[in-house]
């Protein structure tokens, strides 16, 4: 079977338009820091509505505080877009997601399950370990 010019010439085409493809995507990662009770660490969001809303409002100063056995909870200023309908799946320690029905941000630092209402926004770069400073806390949320 014989290539012929054209398609090869395409061929080449797009595996050089590639790397600058990868390299535009990386130039638009959202990262953001959290600081609370001497902990500080990062995040990266999703490319997603909720998430460019939060981005929009930092800096901001919240409340960070345990819900349940298996989260943080900081409540926002206001709500950000969407209603949580839209079921995502590999739910992971880590994950930084948002609570449309009451506006607050969860910062799972062990498993959970997803439910009806809870966006994903990110996940932490280096692990739960920061969220396991127990107790009531003022937290700084910023850009990177």
């Amino acid at each position: 079977m014989a290539i012929s010019r054209r398609n090869l010439l395409a061929a080449t085409a797009a595996s050089l338009a590639l790397p600058t493809f990868l390299r535009a995507q990386d130039d638009t990662t959202m990262r953001i820091r959290f600081l609370f009770a001497d902990q500080n660490f990062t995040a990266t969001l999703e490319n997603a509505q909720p998430a460019r809303e939060l981005l929009s409002m930092l800096p901001l100063d919240l409340t960070i505080t345990d819900y349940s056995t298996n989260e943080k909870i900081a409540y926002l200023p206001h709500k950000l877009a969407g209603d949580g309908a839209t079921r995502f799946g590999n739910e992971a320690i880590g994950d930084l997601c948002y609570y449309a029905p009451w506006g607050n941000l969860a910062m799972f630092h062990a498993p959970y399950r997803w439910s009806r209402g809870l966006i994903r926004l990110g996940r932490l770069d280096g692990g739960p370990a920061p969220l396991l400073v127990r107790g009531e806390h003022p937290l700084r949320i910023e850009t990177l």
